[in-house]
């Protein structure tokens, strides 16, 4: 089984190749650019290197939100293009549950937290038990007092990852009230290979959809979208 795992869905754009058990290759830019300036040309020089025939390909694994709204559109753009021009199947794959699986084995639960703003953040629970990951908080998009709520009532240790890390530091802190860390730079960002990993799972399962049923799962409304339906009420 051979799969293609895209991630855009936070500022770190990444692009895997995993065959069967076996990480092929993998690229990850976490630097000042935007997705439409490195998803593609970051496939392509990954695809030289290991000399992919994209044919041969079983599926795309995409992360399907939430996330960075732009983000997430590039990639479901990217992976509905390839998806249709190749006639292969998408592997709809959560952004939160594949930040988990970073930490595949942890014996701590595991709660990733993405800044979604305005003091929210997308996260969830998750723990690794007979070789599985098994979700405790589906991915949602909550205040972080209500996630670290959740966990001090589990009364277990939590390992915290992912971008909303040093914007809720100090929250946490303040909150926790059981033992706590934070994952190393090496796992504490987004991966494409976490993706690809859990895709083949995911694929296994029969979890695919066509290009034309993908679409991002935002899970709340964009701000724009909130001003409108904001300005819309007040009108009335």
């Amino acid at each position: 089984m051979k799969i293609l795992a895209l991630d855009s869905s936070s500022l770190v754009a990444g692009v895997a190749v995993l065959c069967d058990e076996k990480l092929v290759g993998e690229f990850t830019v976490n630097y000042k650019k935007t997705h439409s300036q490195t998803l593609l040309p970051m496939l392509d020089m990954l695809a030289k290197m290991i000399e992919l025939d994209m044919n041969t390909l079983d599926a795309i694994a995409i992360t399907s939100g939430p996330g960075s709204f732009t983000g997430l559109r590039i990639g479901s753009a990217t992976a509905k293009g390839l998806a249709m021009a190749l006639d292969k199947p998408i592997i709809p794959v959560k952004t939160v549950d594949a930040l988990a699986y970073n930490l595949w084995g942890s014996a701590n639960l595991v709660c990733p937290i993405m800044n979604a703003r305005r003091n929210q953040t997308y996260t969830g629970l998750y723990e690794f038990k007979d070789g599985e990951m098994v979700t405790l908080k589906e991915q949602c998009a909550v205040d972080i007092k209500e996630i670290i709520e959740i966990i001090n009532e589990k009364n277990r240790p939590v390992t915290f990852l992912g971008d909303g890390m040093e914007v809720f530091r100090e929250s946490i802190a303040e909150n926790i009230k059981v033992p706590y860390d934070f994952a190393p730079a090496n796992k504490n960002e987004h991966s494409a290979a976490s993706v690809g990993a859990l895709g083949m799972i995911l694929y296994k399962k029969g979890v695919m959809e066509t290009s034309f049923e993908h679409k991002p799962d935002y899970l709340r409304l964009s701000q724009a979208e909130r001003e409108r339906l904001k300005a819309g009420k007040a009108i009335e």
